[in-house]
């Protein structure tokens, strides 16, 4: 399914720039909503309902919640989730459990980026402070 079909079909992204920046680059435009069905969620993706409940089996990332009825409702999170999967699966051409590997590599990466980005605002806080003592504050 193509950006612009998604367009269509749900009524507009948030217009920020992200967006506009994902819609450039290929991937649907997400409609600013909390939670979307997975009808919605394979419409936006291009992807059957039932490949998106055999990957929530796979992938530990995605887990969409589910109401008391046992629907499932994905978040703006869930679908960045399917749409990397998708692409590592389709488009680089990866088995599933090479895709595994790969959002299990790039989670780690991430959590080290954390605390890396942490530690430099720790120690921005901790020269704030020196100056502020020199300064006579």
């Amino acid at each position: 399914m193509k950006a612009l079909e998604v367009r269509k079909v749900f009524k507009v992204g948030t217009g920020k720039s992200k967006d506009k920046e994902s819609h450039q680059l290929g991937f649907p435009i997400i409609p600013d909503k909390m939670f979307f069905k997975i009808s919605d969620v394979s419409q936006l993706a291009g992807i059957e309902a039932h490949v998106l409940r055999y990957w929530e089996s796979e992938f530990s990332e995605l887990k969409p919640r589910k109401t008391e009825s046992g629907r499932r409702q994905y978040t703006r999170k869930d679908i960045d989730v399917i749409l990397e999967i998708k692409s590592l699966l389709y488009d680089d051409g990866f088995s599933i459990a090479g895709a595994k590997k790969r959002l299990q590599k790039r989670k780690k990466t991430s959590s080290q980026e954390d605390a890396i980005i942490e530690a430099v605002r720790q120690t921005k806080k901790g020269l704030e402070e020196i100056l502020g003592i020199l300064n006579g504050n």
